[in-house]
């Protein structure tokens, strides 16, 4: 089956962000590393059920996606303000979440559309 560009997407995302946690120092790699790591698995997983859930409810699984997509934002702001990580690393991960937020806000105006 193939997959949904977003999914792929947040999937290169998540590889990302498990490279940025295993460069992190201990007292980082198990708080706030890990949490953005779940961050983004969550925003996949609700990816994922929403492109198999029939359509009345696609929207609720997307909405939830949109709410871990803004928080794994506000994360990845987090290591850039406390200078954790590769600032250059940070900004490409920032710009691929910020490119699955437009193709997410297009799936939901698509939906709310039809």
């Amino acid at each position: 089956m193939e997959e949904l560009p977003i999914i792929n997407r947040v999937y290169e995302v998540y590889k990302t962000t498990a490279d940025i946690n295993n460069h992190l120092g201990k007292r980082w790699r198990y708080s706030l590393g890990i949490s953005l790591e779940n961050s983004v698995l969550s925003l996949l997983q609700e990816l994922i059920m929403a492109k198999n859930a029939p359509k009345p409810i696609k929207v609720s699984y997307l909405i939830k996606a949109q709410s871990y997509l803004e928080i794994a934002v506000l994360k990845l702001r987090l290591f850039l303000e406390l200078e954790i990580a590769n600032e250059t690393k940070i900004f490409q991960t920032q710009s691929k979440l910020a490119e699955t937020g437009r193709m997410l806000g297009g799936w939901i105006k698509s939906l709310n559309n039809a």
